[in-house]
């Protein structure tokens, strides 16, 4: 397996085990939502 692959990988079973916990997604939607105001202020 190539390296990016490999942490490709890695970043989905991450993501897969905090989607899994009420509190750990709602925190996650929260950060994508405040990084999406700031975007929009530049």
């Amino acid at each position: 397996m190539k390296r990016g692959n490999i942490a490709m990988t890695a970043i989905a079973l991450g993501a897969a085990y905090l989607l899994r916990n009420n509190k750990s997604r709602e925190k996650i939607k929260n950060q994508f939502l405040a990084l999406g105001e700031t975007s929009k202020r530049r």
